[in-house]
């Protein structure tokens, strides 16, 4: 029926016993049991445990985690590795940090996002801001910025402590986790190293989706930590993988990623200096995509090989300072440089890529300044602030001779006409949020208004199939200007816990990427994808509740919605999705846990066709659908959870309005997007030790 609203129920979710509570920084507001649609308590805030199991079952990525959050969605390319949405926006418009680090990847058409270097179960916390409301993580966030962070407390004596799990699940679905942290009081060492592996999934209609993967990762640290209030820390990480993918020509045959990084934080220095941070790290992103290790191929002659990395290097130095017990400011600096390259190789000495030379096609580099004010006018009213200006520099180092196809598949080749030439610019964003407190009601309202200038990114500047229509070159896209208010409201007190919000969004300059666009060249006409800048208006927002029935009963449910337009071409916004809604029942009486999940998704018919991002265009309308789910826990003895679930019981077969279209795979069924997973069953072992 056109226009209808599923309402939707997400729910319920299972408790962790975990030992580390008292060494990792532990949130009360997530109490004791963590719901699959994390609430908001605190305006624009979301924090969840990464640790604990959920259902619906996340991939080992950071994207699939975060769209159990309300206002998140993903778009599926396979079995691992979407990117995430927020709000409708997507790639660099969510600025994503690991432990304060930014990784970027490298394929020019995102097979490897930043959240596809992330498990998530091996950090502590996870924190979501919606919407441009802080200038502390760095440039960008129209849409939010994303938190992934371990955090560990100084010893208080000598000791050690250890989490692990163990998953097992449908389609050869098998992951294991193993985090040890020791100490002294004045020395630490941590160290985690995650697996995870699965074989190709198949939707609800039995169709096997080319989907498989394999992913590990290593991470390291050691710590000094002489007093309850400095610490200083070096860490490094590796990790490596396989991906297949349902909606292009290419695999990911390598993502390895190398890092080190350094950390230093000492608080309470005198009454004005609070606390002081610093920090500096190094990322390098080598990966491998190929038609030929994960598909078969016809010929040596057919074979395909890219090979681009990029190596990031940045930091970040802060002060906190306390004027007063109203009165509080962080004041900082930061910087990001990075550096993207790439290798190709064709037919019989594909296999040999590693030979020839890397030819950088482009470098950024950005310096900001920044400020963040947090101000109690009184005991029920508080003005946060913040203002943040960046200088950028882009250089686009691509050779002058470029490749591309028409729509026969014969190559044709261009001259670029911004080869060599370098752009700079200062972009400033800042931000204004009022809170108040009710007196009569355990509730806060608040209303924040907040702009951001974006700088384009490598795939709107650089990446080799997105062109300006009239000059063959989008390294002149103007940056992307946000002016966004947000509103809401949240509640918690005894059973109940809510909270609503509401955003409207005017967008100057919008990067869209517009997809089959036929231009002429010499003889020949060649479809091709463009950059344009345009003006776009989105609305929309969030609502979530949470009742405690009773001791052992407790009902959740969420509720997000986006709307926009294109204001430029008077069309909807593409790309973005359906209202979704969620609810969910959950027992627990602290040894047994049974919950139930529904999740009701709209129709979309709002949509423009072969417009969008850089992550993917619309396709066209999709119908609503109904998940039902269920799972189930037990706690044999403290610091042990046996969890287990059933997703997607009834075997629905559908997809998200946002995912990306099916490709032609040798061995695979082609459908018009790529389908969600069918029933999948699984059982997960969580065990903690100290």
């Amino acid at each position: 029926m056109k226009n209808k609203i599923l309402l939707s129920l997400p729910v319920a979710t299972l408790l962790v016993g975990n030992a580390f509570a008292a060494d990792t920084v532990k949130p009360a507001r997530l109490e004791e049991v963590v719901v699959t649609a994390p609430m908001m308590l605190e305006p624009l805030t979301v924090v969840t445990d990464p640790k604990a199991p959920r259902q619906p079952i996340p991939a080992h990525d950071g994207a699939d985690y975060l769209k159990n959050i309300p206002g998140f969605s993903v778009i599926r390319k396979g079995g691992t590795d979407g990117d995430p949405v927020l709000r409708g926006m997507a790639a660099s418009r969510l600025n994503i940090l690991l432990d304060g680090e930014n990784i970027l990847g490298g394929c020019g058409n995102r097979m490897d996002p930043p959240t596809a270097y992330i498990f998530p179960e091996s950090y502590d916390r996870v924190t979501v801001i919606k919407g441009p409301q802080s200038v502390l993580y760095g440039p960008g966030s129209s849409a939010g910025t994303v938190l992934f962070e371990r955090t560990i407390k100084r010893f208080d004596q000598a000791g050690w402590k250890f989490n692990g799990s163990l998953t097992a699940g449908s389609f050869g679905r098998n992951d294991q986790v193993a985090d040890i942290r020791a100490g002294t009081p004045d020395f630490y060492f941590q160290g985690a190293g995650t697996r995870t592996d699965s074989g190709d999934y198949k939707d609800g209609n039995g169709r096997t989706v080319h989907s498989a993967y394999t992913r590990w990762s290593t991470n390291a640290a050691v710590g000094w930590t002489p007093d309850n209030n400095t610490r200083l820390e070096l860490s490094g990480a590796h990790s490596d993988g396989e991906a297949a993918y349902g909606d292009r020509s290419m695999d990911g045959a390598k993502f390895s990623r190398d890092n080190v990084g350094l950390k230093f934080e000492k608080s309470k220095i005198s009454a004005l200096l609070d606390k002081i941070e610093g920090q500096l790290y190094y990322n390098y992103v080598d990966h491998v995509m190929d038609n030929y290790t994960l598909r078969p191929v016809a010929s040596a002659a057919a074979k395909m090989v890219n090979n681009p990395d990029r190596e990031t290097t940045g930091g970040r130095a802060a002060a906190t300072l306390k004027f007063s017990d109203a009165t509080k400011a962080t004041l900082g600096v930061d910087f990001q440089s990075n550096i993207h390259t790439l290798r190709t190789s064709m037919g019989a000495t594909a296999e040999s890529y590693t030979s020839k030379p890397r030819a950088e096609d482009a470098n950024f580099q950005n310096y900001g300044l920044f400020g963040e004010l947090n101000h109690y006018l009184s005991q029920q009213d508080k003005l946060v602030a913040g203002l943040r200006a960046d200088h950028w520099n882009a250089e686009d180092k691509r050779t002058a001779a470029q490749s591309t196809k028409d729509a026969a598949g014969l190559m044709y080749t261009y001259t670029n006409p911004t080869a060599g030439q370098s752009r700079d610019t200062t972009l400033t964003s800042s931000f204004a949020r009022y809170e108040h407190d009710l007196v009569t009601s355990p509730t806060t309202l608040y209303a924040g208004i907040g702009r951001t200038e974006r700088f384009p990114d490598y795939w709107e500047l650089i990446s080799a199939n997105k062109e300006s229509a009239t000059t063959g070159s989008a390294f002149n896209t103007n940056p992307e200007k946000t002016t966004q208010l947000d509103v809401g409201a949240t509640y918690n007190a005894g059973r109940l816990t809510a909270s609503v919000s509401g955003f409207y969004n005017k967008i100057g300059d919008y990067i869209m990427v517009q997809s089959k666009v036929n231009k002429t060249y010499m003889a020949g006409v060649r479809s091709i994808s463009i950059v344009r800048n345009v003006d776009a208006t989105t609305w929309g927002g969030e609502a979530g509740a949470a009742y405690a029935l009773s001791d052992t009963w407790k009902v959740d449910g969420a509720l997000s919605y986006v709307r926009g337009d294109n204001d430029t071409d008077g069309t909807a916004l593409a790309q973005l999705p359906p209202l979704e809604g969620r609810l969910g029942l959950n027992y627990d009486n602290k040894v047994w846990t049974v919950g139930a999940l529904l999740r009701l998704v709209s129709e979309q018919t709002r949509y423009d066709a072969n417009k969008g991002n850089i992550v993917g265009q619309d396709i066209g309308k999709t119908g609503g659908f109904g998940i039902f789910s269920l799972n189930g826990g037990y706690r044999p003895k403290k610091g042990m959870l046996v969890a287990g679930g059933i997703d997607n019981l009834f075997d629905k077969a559908y997809a998200e309005h946002i995912s990306r279209a099916g490709a032609m795979v040798s061995g695979y069924d082609q459908t018009i997007r790529i389908n969600e997973p069918g029933r999948t069953v699984w059982l997960k072992l969580n065990v903690a030790l100290d």
